[in-house]
């Protein structure tokens, strides 16, 4: 299938499932929530996830997956857990015999995505993955693999996907309401706070490639429509001292099919939240593209993208369990992570050599 009909396949179901009325037959058992379960309960868990859980329609916290004992007491009295849905690493595998328990949600550091999502996925319950989805593209499709032997569904948290004013970028990339695309501007990063010390380990997935430049690389995707061809890049770090193993910015340019070119930036160390498309007849943006809430933007013909009023990991989650509940396509499978991933490898080996790659 060539990209440009992957593309309208997959904005097709994108706009359908965000956006057209959920049916009342379509659950199996009448208006039954799906449960979660999270494995890690870090920052993204504890703070965004978990509350987003109690803004969603189609599925509830019923689950959580630790190695920090202390943790469980302040779950359970806030979140009502019960104490045969609580697990630790080793004996995640009992899920398989807990109905409470539809899906599992990883949410740990990037290198150990993909044990625990095979993990997962051998309990077979559906698994759902953060990004980035793992450390190589070999993992990826490892845990693609998992899934596909088990039956059960996978995606992965790509909250942006989920997002209106991201949805209606990914639209004009088919439509092209200002004519043919030329260039685009991605960049994803942030300077500030404490850097997880997992972030900082080549081995776990760390540096600013993986971590914020997953976003600049799949918005210079879906804002195009189309696959790059190859990449040229460059790391850098102005604090060699904490960055020793992995790199801190990354600069890449991305040559698409038509000549278009995208010019992606990522880092640790500069604020950057941007989403830049210049067209034959026009240009827009996405202004902060990737925030927690409040993405915007505006047209060069002076429309304005206003920001969505909803949680975006409630949406995400919503949207996902109801492909789940309707046995549907998935708006993130976990092709569309492992994509993303193959892009991360070569724009290391760009770096690292000093070199154009083809992708």
């Amino acid at each position: 299938m060539d990209n440009r009909r992957e593309f309208i396949i997959k904005s097709g179901l994108l706009l359908g499932a965000s956006f057209l009325p959920f049916p009342s037959c379509a659950f199996s058992d009448g208006n039954r929530k799906l449960g979660v379960a999270l494995v890690g309960l870090g920052y993204y868990s504890t703070d965004l996830l978990a509350p987003a859980l109690q803004q969603t329609e189609y599925c509830e916290l019923r689950g959580i997956v630790t190695g920090s004992p202390e943790k469980i007491p302040v779950w359970q009295q806030k979140y009502g857990i019960k104490d045969s849905n609580v697990y630790n690493y080793e004996n995640m595998v009992d899920i398989a015999n807990n109905d409470d328990i539809d899906v599992i949600y990883i949410v740990l550091p990037t290198g150990l995505h993909a044990e625990y999502a095979i993990k997962a996925a051998n309990t077979g319950k559906h698994v759902w993955c953060e990004k980035p989805m793992a450390r190589t593209a070999e993992e990826c499709q490892q845990i693609i693999d998992a899934c596909k032997k088990n039956k059960v569904k996978l995606s992965i948290g790509y909250r942006m996907q989920h997002e209106k004013n991201t949805q209606t970028i990914m639209k004009w990339a088919e439509t092209k309401p200002y004519g043919e695309i030329k260039n685009v501007i991605s960049e994803a990063g942030y300077n500030g706070g404490t850097i997880n010390p997992w972030k900082l380990k080549k081995e776990m997935g760390g540096g600013a490639i993986y971590d914020m430049g997953v976003y600049s690389i799949n918005a210079a995707r879906y804002s195009t429509g189309l696959e790059p061809l190859a990449v040229t890049a460059t790391q850098s770090t102005n604090r060699p001292e904490i960055f020793t193993e992995v790199d801190e910015t990354t600069s890449f340019k991305m040559e698409f099919p038509g000549g278009i070119i995208v010019d992606g930036k990522t880092s640790f160390g500069e604020s950057l939240n941007n989403l830049e498309v210049t067209a034959e007849n026009g240009w827009y943006y996405l202004r902060p593209m990737q925030s927690y809430s409040g993405v915007r933007g505006k047209t060069s013909d002076g429309k304005i993208l206003s920001p969505m009023d909803k949680n975006q990991q409630a949406v995400q989650m919503d949207d996902d369990s109801l492909a789940i509940l309707n046995d549907k396509p998935l708006l993130v499978p976990g092709e569309e992570g492992m994509k993303d991933i193959h892009i991360v490898e070569k724009i290391n080996q760009a770096a690292a050599n000093s070199s154009r790659v083809l992708i």
